[in-house]
Formats: C-alpha cells, sequence, structure tokens
C-alpha cells in the first residue's frame, strides 16, 4: 500500500509530495520548501517513515528547496535533473532513471521547457505522475525566462505527459486557484494551452503573449537553490536546528505545535510558567494539579493573558492534552512566543509518576 501526503506552503502556492511504502517504511518528498521544513519533517516523524531522498521537480525560482536542511535531519540523498545545472546534489537523474523507496519505484521522465532541467516522476504503477511546472492543472509553467523554451516544453507535454495512461492522476508543482489534481484524460481534452488540437505554433503564441510579472523572488531562490538550498544564513527562523527553542527538549508537532513531555519539563532549562487551563474543580480533582501551576480556564484565557509573564516560557496544560493545544493558539494570537503544549496532559503526567498537588491516589 502506497502512503501518500499532498502538503501546500500558502506563500509559494507550492505542492510538496510525501509517498511511502507501508511494509518497509521508506518514504521520498517531491518539491520541499524550506520554510516547511520543520512541517514535514513532524509529519515523517508521525507516521513513522524513513526519508531516503528528496527530489526536485526542477530548479525553483518561486522559493527556496529544502532539501539540504533534511539532508542533515534525516540523512536523505538529494536528487536533481544531470542538466539542471545544480551543486551539492547526491544523485543526478536522466531519462528512465529509476528511484525505489521500499518495494515501491518512481521512473523519470525528462521534461523541459520550464527549464532545461525539469523532469515528471511516474509511479511505478503510473497511476500518478508528478508534473512539476512543466503541466499545471488546465494550464503550464511559465517559459518566459530560466532556458524557458515553448516548444521543447509542447513535446515534453505530448510526448512524456500525455503518453501516460488516461486515467493516470497529475500532481503539479503549484496551483493558484486551491485545485489539487487532474488526470491525463483531462488534460489531453480540456487544457486550453495544450489539449485537443493545438499545435506547437499555437502554444507559442499564446505563450509569448501572457505578460506575466516577473517571480518575486527568484533572485534569492534560484542561487540557493543552484546550491540544493544550501542556506548560508537562517532565512525565516522556523528552519535551522539551531533556531529551535533551547529553553527545554520540545518536539514540533504535525499540527503545528511545539509539545513537550513530562520529563522534559522536569528537565526544562529556564523558569517555567506551568498554565492550567481545565476548571477549577478539575484543578482540585482527582488528578490535582502541577506544583506552582497557574489556573485560568481556557474559555478565560483570551480575556486573562496579561497575568502571564512574556519573559519566562510558558508550558499549557489540560487533562489529556487537547484543551491545552488550543490554549497555544490563543497564547501565540496575544504574541506570546516561548510555549509549548504538555503532551498527554495531567492524565500521562500522573501515569508517569510526576508528583502533584492535591488529588487522589
Amino acid at each position: 500500500m502506497l502512503i501518500f501526503r499532498q502538503l501546500f506552503d500558502p506563500q509559494s502556492s507550492t505542492y510538496t509530495y510525501l509517498l511511502g511504502d507501508s511494509q518497509s517504511r521508506v518514504a521520498v518528498l517531491i518539491d520541499p520548501v524550506f520554510e516547511q521544513v520543520r512541517r514535514d519533517a513532524a509529519l515523517i516523524d508521525e507516521l513513522g517513515l524513513k526519508l531516503v531522498a528528496t527530489l526536485e521537480t526542477h530548479v525553483h525560482a518561486d522559493h527556496v528547496t529544502g532539501a539540504s536542511l533534511l539532508r542533515q535531519r534525516f540523512g536523505s540523498k538529494i536528487m536533481v535533473s544531470k542538466v539542471s545545472g545544480a551543486e551539492g546534489a547526491d544523485r543526478y537523474l536522466v531519462q528512465d532513471d529509476v528511484i525505489a523507496f521500499g518495494s515501491r519505484r518512481l521512473l523519470v521522465r525528462v521534461t523541459p521547457g520550464h527549464t532545461n532541467g525539469c523532469v515528471t516522476y511516474v509511479l511505478d504503477d503510473s497511476s500518478m505522475a508528478f508534473t512539476g511546472d512543466c503541466l499545471l492543472i488546465r494550464g503550464s509553467g511559465r517559459t518566459d525566462f530560466q532556458e524557458g523554451d515553448p516548444s521543447a516544453m509542447y513535446r515534453s507535454v505530448r510526448e512524456q505527459i500525455f503518453s501516460l495512461p488516461a486515467e493516470c492522476l497529475l500532481y503539479p508543482a503549484h496551483d493558484y486557484r486551491g485545485l489539487t489534481a487532474t488526470s491525463v484524460a483531462e488534460e489531453r481534452r480540456y487544457n486550453p494551452r495544450l489539449g485537443g488540437d493545438i499545435a506547437v505554433g499555437d502554444f507559442a503564441g499564446y505563450m509569448a503573449n501572457l505578460r506575466l510579472a516577473h517571480p518575486k523572488m527568484i533572485d534569492v531562490a534560484v542561487p540557493a537553490n543552484l546550491h540544493c538550498g544550501r542556506p548560508e544564513s537562517d532565512a525565516g527562523g522556523a528552519i535551522n536546528p539551531a533556531t529551535d527553542p533551547s529553553w527545554a527538549h520540545l518536539r514540533y508537532s504535525f499540527a503545528g505545535v511545539w509539545e513537550i513531555d513530562p520529563h522534559g519539563l522536569e528537565e526544562a532549562q529556564a523558569p517555567v510558567q506551568i498554565l492550567d487551563v481545565r476548571e477549577a474543580e478539575e484543578f482540585t480533582g482527582p488528578l490535582g494539579h502541577i506544583e506552582g501551576a497557574v489556573l485560568i480556564p481556557l474559555g478565560e484565557l483570551a480575556g486573562r493573558v496579561d497575568e502571564l509573564a512574556r519573559d519566562r516560557p510558558i508550558v499549557a496544560v489540560c487533562r489529556a492534552g487537547s484543551r491545552s493545544a488550543q490554549a497555544i493558539t490563543i497564547l501565540q494570537q496575544a504574541g506570546f512566543s516561548d510555549i509549548a503544549n504538555l503532551n498527554g496532559g495531567m492524565l500521562r503526567w500522573r501515569a508517569e509518576g510526576y508528583p502533584v498537588e492535591g488529588g487522589s491516589a
């Protein structure tokens, strides 16, 4: 069985694709985004996957790849087209190369036109393909910069993508309208640039008159991606492991919340405020509460955030970890930064034998 997740970066409208083999738990990631590395790593960890490779569909002009940071984190191999011009990759891909992840395979089809180094990845059973910026949903990538060539793109789509089975699902690197997938049959028939009886001259004329704005990130993204996204400095604050919170050992969840376990709270490197967001009767009830905890029920928190110090980390606590996760969101909206959720709440705290005030035996 294939593990498949489609992830989205709203800043660049980029799709990242996680594919894994359910038996071996081996996975690959297509087109990771620098600012989303923490999110992607959290999902990989939560699914219990081993990331063996990151795959680039091309050298992107609208975002910096997260490939180098993921290699630092997981030891994954960076794979890009042989003619991409990128330095520092572990494997350079050519037509008909095969990329293995467990018992599954991706086959490489060379699809230049947007850039010289564009490739499409086709799953071993031809049920899905990942087209990068070559073929988009009812559209195509640009051909007006970075080695763009409308004639090459026309041939790539017609010979390498439209030649796939009609039912093959196509997943692009971007969509700007919220669309998520298409199929070979749909694009053959309905793509206004490349479908039906459109000839190469028609397509070239269409592309020559798009009059699109210059990409905002191109002067930053292209040089960085020609080095596989290797950061020269911390560009974003939420990426480099060196910028992770240092006041305690925390884990970032795919839900977007920093979490701390009971042992981590006991070993915290800074004085911590413990915020209990249960109701008053729970605070003094059978589970008891952690020594020194401040009680502010979740329903009152938004109006009482000024009761909390902003120069000390906060750990939010509830019965099982759900309400305290919502408390993290409220605190973030109020401008607090060093905050974490106690994973498992008071149930886990008590179950692991940590001390409480009050409560029952």
